[in-house]
């Protein structure tokens, strides 16, 4: 009997992997009842760990690590699929657009985070940048709302570069301490700023594409009838593909390799010739305009921001998600947005504690798996070397 060639054996456990989570999260979404929803979590956290207890899940990592462009179009696929079973529901699409929105934000931070090991504890004012520029651009001024959000990121890292010289002059904790002093003040600037809505906010307009109002439903004849939200879930799955892609290739650049010598020994890197503070600029603008563009289509998607959005908890919720799915991971990322985001939302019991969960996973990922869930795994140097 002809045994199964090595790629379709390597791709088949990645897929059941994707199929098995597309149909958990299509099941936890569906369901309404809060008792429904706990036994889903305690259910999947028991097959969790038996699948590590017989170390099933190497097969599923193996088949990232081979197949990784087949299990990415998968992936796609699979929130499409999801976003169609329920295109008629407008809370859940919202919140799938919204966890991927705070995926690609992720995304910068893991930039600045992980690569390069800048701290950053104010991702929410960079992300409430890209939101007010898109309020800003949309009430006054025809620009088309795709440039709005490349927009939105470049100013996040021109607000950057006033952080950049005090964040260069100190390490550890103490560049850590003047980003949480920078969201501080963001939040009270917004506050007192009466040209920006003050506390009251500002609204924004919706976003569109080549005469396409996202904020109109979408209708094909009889056929077919879907929600507003629905433009806007694929809007954030392409801003997420493309940020993930970047983000992907920068670490596998020779940029990213000057990145990780710096984040591992500054000392040594500089020993060695390379720019510490080159490496560490282009991070932290990179990380801050990743995070800015995600907030300039979360603003769109709304329609209305205020500065209670982008106080230091909602900082702290992007810092969990780095440290909890794994520094300098973007797999890591994406699974730990998923439990940040959805597991508030699902049981709303948790809401008034979320802070305070966020906070007892980040101490317990430190103190009994510090890499996080998906940790990043060691660079490949030489990728086209066999070893001997």
């Amino acid at each position: 009997m002809a045994s199964l060639s090595p790629a379709p054996a390597s791709l088949f456990p990645g897929l059941l992997g994707v199929f098995s989570i597309t149909a958990y999260l299509t099941a936890f979404l569906h369901i309404e009842s809060q008792i429904g929803t706990a036994l889903l979590i305690v259910g999947a956290m028991a097959l969790i760990a038996l699948l590590v207890r017989f170390n099933a899940l190497d097969h599923f990592q193996r088949s990232f690590a081979e197949r990784e462009k087949a299990m990415n179009a998968a992936i796609v696929v699979a929130v499409i699929m999801l976003a169609l079973v329920f295109h008629q529901d407008h809370f859940t699409l919202l919140l799938i657009a919204t966890v991927m929105i705070y995926m690609t934000a992720s995304l910068g931070l893991t930039v600045q985070f992980g690569y390069a090991g800048v701290l950053n504890f104010a991702g929410a004012s960079f992300f409430g940048i890209g939101c007010y520029t898109s309020a800003v651009l949309t009430d006054g001024t025809t620009i088309p709302e795709v440039l709005i959000i490349v927009v939105g990121g470049f100013m996040a890292a021109l607000v950057g570069v006033i952080l950049l010289l005090p964040v260069l002059r100190t390490r550890g904790h103490y560049s850590a301490v003047i980003t949480i002093a920078f969201a501080l003040l963001f939040k009270t600037f917004l506050e007192v700023n009466d040209v920006l809505g003050g506390p009251q906010g500002l609204s924004v307009g919706s976003m569109s594409f080549l005469g396409w109002d996202f904020n109109q439903g979408i209708e094909i004849g009889e056929v077919f009838e879907a929600s507003f939200y629905l433009n806007y879930v694929l809007a954030s799955l392409v801003l997420l593909c493309l940020a993930f892609v970047f983000v992907r290739r920068l670490d596998r650049s020779w940029i990213g390799l000057n990145m990780d010598a710096i984040r591992l020994d500054e000392t040594a890197a500089a020993c060695f010739g390379y720019n510490i503070t080159r490496w560490k600029v282009t991070a932290f603008m990179i990380g801050n305009a990743i995070a800015g563009m995600a907030g300039a289509l979360y603003a769109m998607m709304l329609g209305f921001i205020a500065p209670t959005n982008f106080d230091f908890g909602a900082s702290l919720i992007l810092v969990s998600i780095v440290l909890f799915g794994g520094i300098g991971s973007p797999f890591g990322v994406a699974v730990a947005t998923l439990i940040v985001v959805l597991l508030p939302e699902k049981l709303q019991i948790l809401q008034e504690y979320r802070f305070l969960i966020y906070a007892t996973l980040v101490i317990l990922v430190l103190l009994f798996r510090p890499d996080g869930l998906l940790p990043r795994p060691v660079r490949a140097y030489f990728t086209g070397r066999v070893s001997p």
